[in-house]
């Protein structure tokens, strides 16, 4: 079995021989979010597992492909889908497809996931940029011996979330009038859903939206020199919140539903950067 580096490598390779040219951007789309690769003109689509070594996405809404393409005059990689340490994978695994980005020589990308809401002010299809994150995962995806070919021993986490970045995404919402609030995610392992007294330790420590995604590959991202914006959608309210149960399929149901709004964002991001 080739080391992480090379089969990285090698997938690499097979995404730069499918889509040509450097994407200006990579968008990784959660839970229900994918709509936005169906909107790229002249896409060029490959499935996740033609491509070597590429973990295969096995979640109900996503859909397990990548997508290159363009929006906004941009050309642009969709990757509809990702693996998450509650399938069982190891922390190489779920950052797999972020450091073949990095590798292909993408430098920005775009994180988003459907949240669950912690924050009481927001409401449920609310979009949130992400300023900030907690990492209850219990690991790290750099744990263990560092390949300087992907950066360096110990990365500077101070701006994980890229402030210019995040103005674009304040300009292109208040250009468009799209409504977005702003907050610190929390990641956690998954895959039942968080208890009441979870959630509210989470909000004592300075949560405002809990996933199971998103923060393994923002840190990967990060270590690799790649500008990283983040956009959750909180599709529910956490547990506790409500006095009422909490649902897979809610969260799918709530992410079409502000399909457009999310992908006219997306747009607005993506013709500014």
């Amino acid at each position: 079995m080739p080391e992480a580096y090379e089969r990285v490598e090698e997938a690499a390779a097979a995404v730069r021989s499918l889509c040509g040219p450097v994407p200006e951007a990579a968008v990784v789309l959660g839970s229900g979010l994918g709509d936005f690769a169906d909107t790229l003109q002249d896409p060029v689509t490959a499935s996740f597992g033609d491509l070597p070594h590429w973990p295969a996405s096995n979640v109900v809404g996503h859909a397990g492909r990548l997508v290159v393409g363009f929006a906004a005059g941009r050309r642009i990689a969709a990757l509809s889908g990702r693996v998450h340490v509650y399938e069982g994978h190891d922390m190489a695994t779920i950052v797999f497809a972020t450091r073949v980005m990095g590798r292909l020589g993408v430098n920005r990308i775009i994180l988003t996931n459907a949240a669950g809401g912690i924050n009481t002010g927001f409401t449920q299809g609310a979009l949130m940029i992400i300023d900030d994150h907690i990492n209850m995962l219990g690991s790290n995806p750099l744990v263990g011996p560092n390949d300087e070919r992907f950066g360096a021993r110990f990365p500077d986490m101070t701006e994980v979330y890229s402030r210019r970045l995040r103005a674009i995404a304040d300009d292109a919402a208040e250009a468009r009038g799209i409504a977005v609030c702003h907050g610190v995610y929390v990641a956690v392992h998954g895959p039942s859903y968080e208890t009441p007294a979870e959630i509210r330790a989470f909000r004592a420590i300075g949560a405002d939206a809990v996933g199971m995604s998103t923060v393994p590959e923002a840190i990967a991202a990060r270590h690799m020199g790649m500008e990283v914006l983040g956009i959750s959608c909180i599709t529910n309210m956490a547990a506790g919140v409500l006095p009422q149960p909490l649902e897979h399929d809610e969260v799918v149901e709530t992410a079409h539903r502000v399909r457009g709004t999310f992908i006219s964002l997306i747009e607005g991001i993506l013709e500014r950067l």
